[in-house]
């Protein structure tokens, strides 16, 4: 189970704040952030060659969450990571939005989808049966779990969505994500609820990612391993 937690300030200097840890099987093959893609940059999959968070050069991120119960390929379905893909060959997060709703959805296992710019975005939730449910994202803290999106029913996401509610917002022109950082590589027992998982029977976190997005700006960082044990360093 992945975690997002974005926080979207229309008012703040760097209005979109975004900080993920990819949980998923240690021995699954993947690459760091780099362009693979002509105008992307994303982390990928060598499994099925797609990705689980990108930022393409027009500033819009996408960032693919699996939910409940449906971690892994199958057979007949095609593989969620092309999705953000295709989501970022669009130039704003509402066109992203569009690309998406046109796909058939019912070839793909359930997912959420973040599709966000610095104006703002959306969460898309996809029970893997071609519909589709957009809620589109509200100043304040959003945090996204296997789940739908502030489900307080997530003990995850009850226990940290108030932690980032409190910590201090991140500072994308200084780097200053401290807080934020610290609360990414928790692993505070109830091992269950723990932000930063495992490793535990062949899964755990494996990556973590920091995105702030300004207008015309982008500032992303990464840890190429659980983040209480990588350092983050800038990819843009």
């Amino acid at each position: 189970m992945c975690s997002l937690i974005l926080s979207f300030d229309p008012s703040a200097r760097w209005p979109v704040v975004i900080a993920a840890n990819r949980d998923e099987r240690i021995d699954r093959a993947w690459d760091p952030p780099a362009r693979y893609w002509s105008g992307i940059t994303a982390g990928r999959d060598r499994l099925a060659g797609g990705t689980w968070l990108g930022v393409n050069d027009d500033g819009v991120v996408a960032a693919l969450l699996n939910r409940t119960g449906s971690l892994g390929p199958q057979p007949g379905k095609a593989s969620r990571g092309g999705l953000p893909l295709m989501a970022l060959k669009e130039r704003s997060a509402s066109a992203a939005r569009d690309r998406v709703a046109r796909e058939e959805l019912e070839r793909y296992r359930a997912f959420n989808l973040v599709l966000v710019d610095a104006s703002g975005g959306c969460v898309l939730r996809s029970e893997g049966t071609g519909t589709i449910a957009t809620r589109v994202l509200a100043p304040g803290i959003t945090m996204i779990t296997a789940s739908d999106p502030n489900d307080m029913g997530s003990p995850r996401i009850a226990r940290y969505k108030p932690l980032f509610e409190a910590a201090a917002r991140p500072d994308p022109a200084s780097g200053d994500w401290r807080e934020w950082q610290a609360l990414l590589a928790a692993r505070t027992p109830p091992v269950d609820t723990a932000l930063n998982v495992g490793p535990h029977e062949g899964f755990g976190t494996v990556c973590s990612s920091l995105v702030g997005l300004a207008p015309g700006e982008v500032r992303f960082r990464f840890a190429d391993g659980p983040p209480d044990i990588v350092g983050f360093r800038s990819i843009m």
